[in-house]
């Protein structure tokens, strides 16, 4: 098994994962979702989302299931070269996906201002801080547990009105998605984020983490939390009134 002494350099994974994205896009773009003419971008990042989000729990429950460390709790530990890959796939992910939004959605803040927050976080840890990816990735994998669910859900949500089974689809999967996405959002996230805050706060990651670092991290990952939660609220407003007003008219 790996240990957390163990350096944390890997092998230069980066522009590999870079790469693979960037050809899963254009496959999406150009093969896959071709047919969606002037909406083809949008189902090619629905396509390297579900490339990213599961393989991503996958690799982060590995690299943190695989490493010993002195303590089974230490958000402050040296970061392995199995967790420093992980946070090269992510950070390759949304490092694309960013490129999208910003020449095919360029007005769409919310997702730019978030995948900009979600690489300053990974890339400081990978780069600058060199600890605390132990803590990272396990809200990475609350993170993207729902990323699977969530783009079924979005690509049947971009055809709806033009195929009759992707609105059967979005209709069926919207109750428990937004369910599952409440409970890992709106109340796994929050503890987990409370317990990395707790963590640092106690002053255990003095000396390895700096100061500056982990309460940024905590701004931006408390941040993101809040507007999905937000999110999810809203989803399940429109919901409820889409089957209130359906009881009405019938």
């Amino acid at each position: 098994m790996e240990t957390a002494l163990s350096p944390s350099s890997s092998p230069a994974t980066l522009p590999s994962f870079l790469l693979l994205f960037l050809f899963v896009y254009i496959v999406g773009y150009l093969l896959i979702f071709r047919s969606w003419k002037s909406s083809s971008h949008l189902g090619a990042s629905c396509l390297m989302s579900l490339f990213h989000g599961t393989p991503a729990v996958i690799m982060a429950s590995h690299a943190l299931l695989t490493t010993t460390r002195a303590s089974l709790h230490s958000f402050a530990s040296l970061n392995t070269a199995a967790e420093s890959t992980v946070l090269d796939f992510s950070m390759a992910y949304f490092t694309v996906d960013l490129l999208h939004y910003l020449f095919f959605l360029p007005n769409d803040f919310i997702f730019i201002l978030h995948h900009i927050a979600t690489l300053y976080v990974f890339a400081t840890c990978r780069f600058a801080v060199g600890h605390g990816a132990h803590a990272l990735l396990l809200l990475l994998i609350l993170a993207e547990a729902t990323s699977a669910c969530q783009n079924v859900w979005t690509i049947a949500g971009y055809r709806k009105h033009d195929v009759v089974l992707a609105k059967r689809v979005r209709e069926l999967l919207s109750p428990p998605f937004y369910l599952f996405y409440t409970v890992i959002r709106g109340l796994a996230g929050p503890v987990a984020l409370y317990d990395m805050a707790a963590f640092y706060g106690s002053g255990a990651a003095e000396g390895a983490v700096p100061r500056w670092a982990w309460i940024s991290w905590l701004v931006v990952i408390g941040s993101a939390i809040l507007v999905s939660i937000l999110w999810v609220l809203r989803n399940w407003v429109d919901w409820f009134r889409e089957k209130h007003s359906s009881k009405k008219y019938k």
